[in-house]
């Protein structure tokens, strides 16, 4: 019966190539959106993601890290003294403004690590030594957005807020959301460069000792201090969160892949309909001869599912090429987690699940004494 099912799909290629053009289109357009959405809330918790320390420690009117709430620099030695911390070294995150030589003004994202552990700094070095950081006026700046710096190289200089710069190191690291460069120097001369403020303290990144999880150490440091301790993933996805919360990018994306659903399910199902009418016959006939109506469901569930599956697979491939070349070519955020490729075939199921069940009623009424009619 199935063998039957799949010739009477083959046979009429004109809909069986709209079925699957139109379930792979769902599918690259869910995937594909999905990807560009995912990619960009990426970027925007890029620092994050890039400064691997188990916990950070803000003031609690932080939303996010690139807009921070400066905090005094006491804190450093209560979270220190506190049991079960290993290390607590400061982070300070500020935007800064940077005249070229060419007397071009950028503004930058600065950011200040501990002189001695360094902590916080990428460590993909691309050209320079990191630990000249130390030296005087020093500055490591990250491989994106150099243009924007006029392509330096190491030992060219430049002014941070009137006073020089220059760098002694590049670090690779993933693009941020703003194409801000990054520039990281000392903590100390990072609140050189930034303007006069009582406080200018960022963060504290906490590392545990062994024997007590990340969550037990933030809520050690939340009850002894009253200061917001997060873990890494607790704050990147307080980072995320913000901007989905806070932004229209959720509803953008989320209008595209509708969408591509509704799209996908208002040609499928009617494509699908109408192929089961032209069949109507056929089917009254092998009702006629003994197939029960759920044989004949059956059969029209393989005939959706082998459309579907196709359709699912091209429209990956799409993606895939598409994800592959674009961004050789343009900056592209593009990353596909595997949890959207569930909900994508997830999706397509439903689409096969409601493409046939208009036929399927119909199958389920239709009298096999149609076969005997003129």
């Amino acid at each position: 019966m199935y063998k039957i099912a799949l010739k009477m799909l083959f046979r009429d290629k004109m809909k069986f190539i709209t079925l699957v053009a139109a379930l792979a289109f769902s599918t690259m357009l869910i995937t594909q959106q999905g990807s560009i959405f995912v990619g960009l809330l990426r970027l925007f918790s890029t620092p994050v993601r890039v400064t691997q320390v188990p916990v950070w420690v803000m003031d609690p009117a932080t939303k996010l890290i690139d807009v921070p709430s400066p905090m005094p620099d006491m804190y450093i030695t209560e979270v220190r003294s506190i049991d079960d911390v290993e290390w607590a070294e400061p982070f300070l995150v500020s935007r800064q403004r940077v005249r070229l030589k060419s007397g071009d003004m950028k503004y930058v994202q600065l950011q200040g690590v501990d002189a001695g552990s360094l902590v916080g700094l990428p460590q993909k070095v691309v050209a320079g030594n990191l630990f000249d950081i130390n030296l005087p006026d020093a500055v490591v700046i990250d491989n994106n957005e150099l243009d924007l710096l006029g392509n330096p190289k190491i030992g060219d200089t430049f002014e941070i807020n009137d006073r020089r710069a220059r760098v002694v190191a590049i670090v690779k690291m993933p693009r941020n959301a703003f194409s801000y460069p990054m520039i990281y120097t000392t903590y100390d001369r990072a609140k050189e460069y930034s303007p006069p403020e009582r406080n200018l303290l960022s963060f504290i990144l906490v590392q545990p000792n062994k024997g007590i999880t990340d969550q037990e150490l933030c809520d050690r440091i939340k009850k002894k201090t009253g200061l917001l301790a997060l873990t890494h993933k607790q704050f990147y996805w307080k980072t995320i969160s913000w901007y989905m919360e806070n932004t229209g990018i959720p509803v953008n994306f989320g209008i595209s892949v509708m969408l591509g659903i509704i799209v996908g399910a208002a040609i499928a199902s009617q494509t699908f309909y109408t192929f089961t009418l032209e069949n109507l016959r056929h089917l009254a006939t092998l009702k006629a001869i003994g197939a029960k109506n759920s044989t004949l469901t059956k059969m029209l569930f393989v005939q959706s599912g082998v459309v579907g599956m196709l359709g699912y697979g091209i429209g990956l491939g799409i993606t895939t090429v598409f994800g592959s070349t674009i961004p050789k070519f343009t900056v592209l955020a593009f990353y596909t987690p595997y949890q959207l490729l569930i909900l994508a075939f997830l999706v397509v199921v439903g689409l096969c699940i409601f493409s046939s069940l208009f036929s399927i009623r119909r199958v389920v009424k239709v009298e096999p004494a149609i076969v005997f009619r003129g």
